[in-house]
């Protein structure tokens, strides 16, 4: 007999008052009315009153396995804190998930697969990407789940398989807990560039308490550090570019012409077309975190309105940001530069944003860079408590991770998530040990591929609920935000991550040539290559096929999905007339920019 899942639902309650009622996704706080600071701050880390989990051992929907109906309503009804604005949601969507992908793994991305190799591996994977969201900003709209990144179990649950709901959601749970002692062992490597004498363990401590405060403070907490770190992030990349057009046509310190000179000798390609597949997975190192976009739309007050705004963004992101910026990289520094070879991909001196100024001559801007290389990484750090809290919330909501974790406090925070997240980052110590390196690149081989699979479920979760959307009788027309790259740009999505799956592993399994030093060789040196590219896809697979075969979960029928729980309640009808009634007094200039932006 199949041993029945765990079963969780949040209900709704209220207390004689009549205060504090979750409806529908939307939790009104309950006002502490303490009379002193201590007393309110005190009070604020009680349990929120609004939720409980129900007892376990009730007999699922199905009658024998995962309740998938319960899931659906817990995280739907969960009172987690929605207080993103869209000024947040904007500069997250346009600055977010800059990091050290772009600013320093470019760099072996162009030492391995060459300047062209840069540019259509960045273009492929960011436009992937940009269908991925669209199809993720559809479903988020429709069917909010609680705290961002629930999503991406809840929708698998719901529309592929609570298994596979399952596994994505601890995938995605490990990246992000696995990022935070990563980004602050690439920022103790960081702040070795100016050769300070200050053991990084101290740095270490530093960046974990300014990271666990912000998240401590809340959703708004995290909004306002993310504005800020975006902030930095977009005007420091705008001005590398313009700094890039300039010396690229002959305005640095020596007064020579580059243009187009590297695309030439060396050349545009480097190790053919494994170079090209090898920068793939880097490629989509440098995008993770940018799916967060379409799941904050769970998190602000009129996803309609904020959501369309943010995922076109994302596209102007990719061209501008990634794009246009790695161009310049790629006229600018030469594949062949040994300085690209850095001790790991965190390596501040390998960033060819920093070489590039270097070469230029211009005395005091690359430390300016690595400052801001630094900042990035505290801002994927922040991302990282703020993602993995959330998902380890909305798994415990759906009965697929321990009842403690969805302990959410009287302000809205995964207070028992946060401090789970906050203990693994304590692995970010070992960056005062002298393996520092190999750890970063084990902590790095965790998470690598995780995005890879996200992304994929997300694509193939939207072909199937769209086929069920169309199976019980619904239209297009009833939906708040439809994806612009409709089904045929998730088939795109889904079937691109493949690709990349398989690129990866042959790769993985057979690494390009190194530019400098002997070739990886021998059984011994192939393993460790593969499982420093592929440990992921392992760990997905044991969750996958354990929770299967424990729990008998079946695979979700069209005809059977849940369309009705938890959808977002909007009079479509009227929400249309009043954005046309107010589009119709814009002038031209803000049509325009609207239309674009």
């Amino acid at each position: 007999m199949a041993k029945e899942a765990p079963k969780t639902s949040a209900s709704n309650s209220s207390d004689d008052s009549g205060s504090g009622v979750a409806v529908a996704g939307v939790y009104e706080e309950k006002p502490v009315r303490s009379g002193n600071v201590a007393r309110r701050v005190w009070d604020s880390f009680k349990q929120n009153p609004n939720y409980h989990i129900t007892q376990k051992g009730v007999v699922g929907a199905n009658g024998q396995v995962f309740d998938v109906e319960s899931a659906a309503v817990a995280t739907a009804e969960s009172p987690l804190a929605r207080k993103l604005k869209g000024r947040h949601l904007q500069m997250i969507a346009i600055g977010g998930s800059i990091g050290t992908g772009l600013f320093v793994g470019s760099g072996k991305a162009l030492q391995q697969g060459g300047p062209a190799s840069l540019l259509i591996a960045f273009a492929l994977i960011g436009a992937m990407l940009f269908c991925t969201v669209q199809a993720l900003g559809e479903m988020a709209v429709l069917l909010p789940v609680a705290g961002l990144a629930g999503s991406f179990s809840a929708y698998s649950t719901r529309f592929l398989d609570p298994a596979w709901g399952f596994a994505m959601g601890w995938n995605y749970a490990t990246q992000w807990l696995i990022v935070l002692p990563l980004e602050i062992v690439a920022a103790a490597i960081t702040i070795q560039y100016w050769n300070y004498p200050v053991s990084p363990a101290a740095w270490v401590s530093i960046f974990l308490v300014v990271i666990i405060g912000i998240n401590l403070i809340g959703v708004q907490g995290y909004g306002e550090a993310e504005f800020i770190f975006s902030l930095v992030k977009i005007i420091a990349v705008v001005g590398f570019i313009i700094l890039g057009i300039i010396l690229d046509s002959g305005g640095g310190n020596n007064g020579e012409y580059i243009g187009g000179r590297n695309y030439r000798d060396p050349g545009a390609f480097n190790n053919g077309f494994k170079g090209l597949c090898s920068v793939f997975v880097i490629a989509a190192f440098a995008f993770a975190g940018t799916e967060l976009v379409g799941l904050a739309a769970a998190e602000t007050a009129n996803p309609r309105r904020s959501l369309p705004t943010a995922v076109k963004q994302v596209f102007w992101r990719i061209c501008l940001f990634y794009i246009l910026a790695l161009l310049l990289v790629g006229l600018l520094v030469p594949y062949t530069d040994p300085r690209l070879i850095g001790q790991s991909s965190a390596d501040a001196k390998a960033s060819p944003f920093v070489i590039a100024i270097k070469n230029a001559g211009i005395k005091g801007l690359d430390s300016v860079m690595n400052v801001v290389i630094m900042i990035s990484v505290l801002s994927v750090g922040n991302s990282s408590v703020y993602g993995s809290s959330r998902t380890l919330c909305a798994l415990a909501e759906q009965g697929q991770a321990p009842k403690f974790l969805g302990y959410i406090d009287a302000r809205g925070r995964p207070l028992k998530a946060i401090g789970v997240a906050s203990v693994v980052g304590l692995l970010a110590f070992l960056a005062a040990s002298k393996k520092e390196t190999d750890v970063f690149v084990w902590l790095q081989a965790l998470s690598g591929l995780s995005s890879i699979f996200t992304w994929g479920s997300i694509c193939l979760a939207h072909i199937r609920f769209r086929r069920a959307w169309r199976l019980q009788g619904h239209s297009l027309n009833e939906l708040a935000y439809r994806s612009q790259a409709g089904v045929v740009g998730s088939w795109i999505g889904f079937l691109f991550n493949v690709l990349v799956l398989i690129a990866q592993f042959w790769t993985g399994f057979a690494p390009v040539k190194p530019q400098y030093g002997p070739p990886i060789t021998g059984a011994s040196a192939r393993i460790k290559s593969f499982f420093q590219a592929y440990l992921a896809f392992p760990l997905v697979v044991l969750c996958y096929l354990g929770y299967k075969v424990i729990y008998r979960t079946p695979f979700m029928r069209s005809k059977d999905m849940d369309l009705q729980t938890g959808v977002r309640d909007l009079n479509l009808a009227e929400l249309v007339a009043d954005e046309e009634r107010e589009r119709a007094s814009w002038p031209k200039w803000k049509k325009t920019y609207k239309f674009l932006c």
